[in-house]
């Protein structure tokens, strides 16, 4: 595949002004943006913009985290390849692949069924054989993989359910973006093996919710 010149500027431009000045450090991780590239999983219309440091557009009112949350969410797992992880919104398929290279075994599900054959491709096009990917509605975790080590919902939440957290592991986590627009928190939750949790914020962000189906629909006046 050729890269372009001004692609791999806005690459490098990314690590350093994004990634490092946001304490994302993890030569590990870093090296993965250089290997797994972001402009292959965005919109085409959006290329351009794949580096910037913004919440990319997807179908379905849906967005990308920004390449900072998505290296704040990554080093703050602290993966060491042996973790089975349960991606709750696939998306453009990007954090998915990105989880591949760094966990055992990435079970990611999607609402959309556009979604999951798009990232079907891509992920079997930058060899990505550790996936499995699933449509459905995955809000409240998915019970038929369950438990996991790694619990990432990728859309927002009001709040975190017994339900979901009853789906990891001992020395397990789970991450989630838990508010209402405008002003959300993405939270790690680390449960220890004496089944306690541990809370803490990774960020401040704005993000569109999870599809709930099972929801009931509030009354706007």
């Amino acid at each position: 595949m050729v890269i372009s010149m001004n692609s791999q500027n806005a690459r490098i431009n990314m690590v350093k002004q994004q990634l490092r000045t946001g304490d994302v450090l993890n030569e590990r991780i870093l090296s993965l943006y250089d290997k797994l590239l972001r402009a292959d999983f965005v919109p085409e219309s959006m290329r351009d913009f794949a580096y910037s440091d913004m919440q990319i557009a997807l179908p379905y009112n849906e967005r990308m985290f920004t390449p900072l949350e998505e290296g704040i969410i990554l080093q703050s797992l602290k993966l060491q390849g042996t973790e089975t992880v349960l991606e709750v919104g696939t998306g453009s398929g990007f954090l998915t692949a990105m989880l591949s290279r760094l966990a055992k075994k990435v079970i990611s599900v999607d609402y959309y069924a556009d979604f999951t054959q798009a990232a079907s491709g891509k992920l079997a096009k930058h060899r990505c054989d550790n996936v499995e990917l699933y449509t459905g509605d995955a809000c409240r975790g998915w019970l038929d993989k369950a438990p996991y080590d790694v619990v990432i919902l990728s859309g927002a939440v009001e709040e975190i359910t017994e339900l979901q957290r009853l789906q990891v592991l001992p020395g397990g986590k789970l991450v989630a973006i838990v508010g209402k627009e405008p002003v959300m928190q993405c939270l790690m939750l680390s449960l220890d093996h004496n089944e306690n949790w541990q809370e803490s914020l990774l960020f401040e962000t704005s993000i569109p919710p999870l599809i709930d189906k099972l929801k009931p629909k509030e009354f706007v006046f």
